[in-house]
């Protein structure tokens, strides 16, 4: 066996594993499992990572690493809070629809392991919403918003774009409609959340 990691191979494995992690959860999912869907043999695989949970956290963290620049990108720019909301509804909502599975995949690993997450707040790039919310405060006092706590908007907006992803089977039940329709439901979200957030705020 080679004693040199092939970058290739690597993301390869990182790809398999996390379709395997997706569908079955960190819990669920086997190693033999992961290097069957690489293609390639266990020996390989544990040479690369040498447990599940070391693997576990690469995938999660090459996820995370995927999401965590969109959400600082915005939060921090000069643009007013309208604008940023506009700017994260719409980008966020694109971006997930190109990673459909990245939602789903954070919120499993925050619920069975919360500490590791916590890890992650000292790491670079790890979105920071101090910015928003003292902006939030200046145009509170400006007079452009209604009295509202920073925190609160933020969970408001994230809440608002994430749940379609996470909960896409039971909204096509319940609005009774295909994968087809269910696309330009949340094509159609970018607007509608923006709007819908706006209006709540604007003084």
């Amino acid at each position: 066996m080679s004693k040199t990691k092939d970058s290739k191979t690597e993301h390869i494995i990182l790809e398999a594993a996390k379709r395997v992690f997706q569908n079955k959860g960190m819990d669920g999912a086997r190693m033999q499992e992961i290097a069957d869907e690489a293609n390639i043999n266990k020996a390989m695989l544990h040479y690369y990572y040498r447990s599940k949970q070391q693997l576990f956290e690469a995938v999660f963290n090459t996820a995370f690493a995927l999401l965590a620049p969109q959400l600082n990108a915005i939060l921090n720019d000069d643009s007013s809070v309208e604008v940023k909301i506009r700017n994260f509804t719409k980008n966020y909502i694109s971006f997930i629809s190109r990673h459909p599975y990245l939602p789903t995949f954070i919120i499993q690993e925050l619920n069975r392991n919360p500490n590791f997450v916590l890890k992650m707040k000292d790491k670079k790039g790890f979105p920071n919403i101090e910015k928003f919310k003292k902006q939030i405060a200046l145009e509170i006092q400006q007079g452009t918003l209604k009295p509202v706590k920073g925190e609160q908007l933020f969970i408001n907006i994230m809440a608002l774009n994430i749940f379609p992803f996470v909960a896409s089977p039971l909204i096509k039940a319940f609005v009774n409609i295909d994968d087809k329709a269910f696309k330009q439901l949340v094509e159609d979200r970018k607007t509608e959340v923006a709007d819908f957030i706006i209006n709540s705020i604007k003084a």
